[in-house]
Parts: structure tokens; sequence; C-alpha cells
């Protein structure tokens, strides 16, 4: 868990540095495509992000709520969470 936490961490920091990237470029006024580019990486980093904390959540608190209470709200808040997460 530690080892998943730092990882993350790792990973915003790098998504933090694209963000400040973009907002140079923009400064710069940079290529538009350039830019368009670079927030498509960032909003594909964030998915890798948010894909990782859905991976750990469903192995780890869903699936322990459903040996626990095995129970159709543990399913309806995870059906919730991926709507919300897919849009």
């Amino acid at each position: 868990m530690e080892r998943d936490k730092q990882d993350l961490q790792c990973r915003l920091r790098k998504i933090e540095g694209q963000i400040r990237g973009l907002q140079k470029m923009i400064e710069e006024d940079r290529y538009c495509v350039d830019i368009l580019l670079q927030i498509s990486a960032v909003r594909a980093a964030l998915q890798k992000v948010g894909l990782s904390l859905f991976k750990s959540h469903t192995r780890g608190c869903v699936a322990s709520a459903l040996r626990e209470q095995g129970n159709d709200a543990v399913i309806d808040e995870l059906i919730e969470v991926i709507d919300k997460f897919s849009k």
C-alpha cells in the first residue's frame, strides 16, 4: 500500500509539472496544436492515476465490503463510482 501511495504521489508531481509547462506554453504563445497535445498527455496521465486508485479501491475496499456485507449497496456504490469516473 505504501509503495502504491508513493507511486501515485510521484505521478501527481509529474502531472503538476506538466500543468506548469502548459501555463508556460500559454504565456509564451506557443503553437496551439502543441498545447492541445500537452493537454491530451495530462488528461491521459490523470486517467492512469484514477484507474490505479480505482483498481486499488476495488481490490481492497470493495472486496472487503462484499465479503462482510455481501449486499447490493456495495455494488450500487461501485457502479456509481464507475459512472462518475468514466465521464
